[in-house]
């Protein structure tokens, strides 16, 4: 990819890439403050679990150097009350709140030093988060890479590419390994309801890549499995829990349950950060409800369903581990049982 979702630029200032514009628009945001950081993480402009992570922690460094009237002691503090607020902008995914918590150790390992020494403190954690996580999408895309066959048809689901995080993605990153080493094969990319992320998105990455890329409406998958057009269903997630469940991009569940019943390997894709051992399972994920709008109005200038009607938006659901076939990190690929346990980096 040559877009980058989130930048910090040589002068301090926070970019981000506005996705509800793609692929029409292409064109970046400056975040000055709090308020502009927390309504682009809840609009989307910024999305995907390791973005929205990347950006919440530059977003504080940047909140930091924006309030110079303030001494150490009280920029501490309203800093760490910023960070609150932020995390929940977005409570399923367990990546923005990580990135959050290791700021607010890089704020207070700067001791009572002068301000310079805790701004570099925020500005060289930041960068090291979006760092790492570039390193992740390349361990991921080796270690997924056995996956991609010659010949295969891929299934995904919503984005989890280069937009996503901070450079290829998760399971977007095998694809573009595999098409580099001159692998062929073809990615069927579901539209992704209610917010278009596989047609707007996913879509516009791999065409952008020159990887044979397939548009499907969401409710063609399973009649693509029973044709024998799926070889691998490949998504990501936004938080693993102990067990195994994945919670990831509403509509994952029936796509798992169906390639069950077509006997077709299931896996995710996402970085160690994901996972979350201290949610034993799928059933204590806490899950976003968006606005009914995204169904009834959102993509035509007309209604698109009749005034008054009930609504239900959750923007995740949860994929029971008996139906994930593999999980891939920047470790490799772990295989069930699951049992991804606390320890000092979130890691079995």
């Amino acid at each position: 990819m040559t877009l980058k979702a989130v930048q910090l630029t040589g002068d301090g200032r926070l970019l981000i890439l506005d996705q509800t514009l793609l692929p029409g628009r292409v064109e970046y945001l400056e975040l000055t403050d709090k308020q502009s950081l927390i309504e682009a993480i809840r609009a989307l402009r910024v999305r995907g679990a390791p973005a929205i992570g990347i950006a919440a922690a530059y977003g504080l460094y940047v909140l930091a150097r924006s309030a110079p009237e303030l001494d150490c002691g009280r920029l501490r503090r309203q800093l760490l009350a910023d960070s609150a607020e932020i995390k929940a902008a977005r409570p399923t995914a367990v990546n923005l709140a990580w990135a959050l918590e290791r700021m607010e150790k890089a704020l207070q390992d700067a001791g009572p030093g002068n301000r310079e020494i805790l701004l570099k403190a925020l500005q060289e954690e930041a960068a090291a988060i979006d760092r790492e996580d570039a390193g992740i999408s390349r361990a991921i895309a080796r270690h997924g890479l056995p996956l991609i066959a010659e010949g295969c048809g891929v299934l995904t689901h919503c984005n989890a590419g280069g937009l996503a995080t901070s450079e290829l993605g998760t399971a977007l990153a095998p694809l573009y390994l595999a098409h580099q080493l001159g692998r062929r094969f073809t990615v069927y990319c579901d539209e992704t309801r209610p917010l278009l992320q596989g047609a707007r998105l996913t879509a516009f990455e791999l065409l952008h890549a020159g990887i044979d890329t397939v548009l499907i409406c969401d409710n063609t998958a399973a009649s693509l499995m029973a044709a024998g057009k799926i070889s691998l269903v490949l998504v990501g997630a936004d938080r693993i829990a102990a067990n195994g469940d994945i919670a990831n991009k509403i509509g994952t569940l029936s796509l798992a349950v169906n390639a069950r019943y077509f006997g077709i390997p299931f896996y995710a894709a996402a970085p160690g950060s994901t996972i979350d051992p201290d949610t034993a399972s799928g059933r204590d994920i806490v899950i976003e409800q968006r606005p009914g709008t995204e169904i009834t109005t959102l993509w035509y200038e007309r209604p698109m369903a009749p005034a008054g009607v009930k609504t239900l938006n959750p923007a995740f659901d949860v994929t029971p581990a008996a139906l994930i076939s593999g999980i891939i990190d920047e470790r490799g690929l772990h295989l069930p049982p699951y049992n991804f346990r606390p320890t000092h980096n979130n890691l079995v």
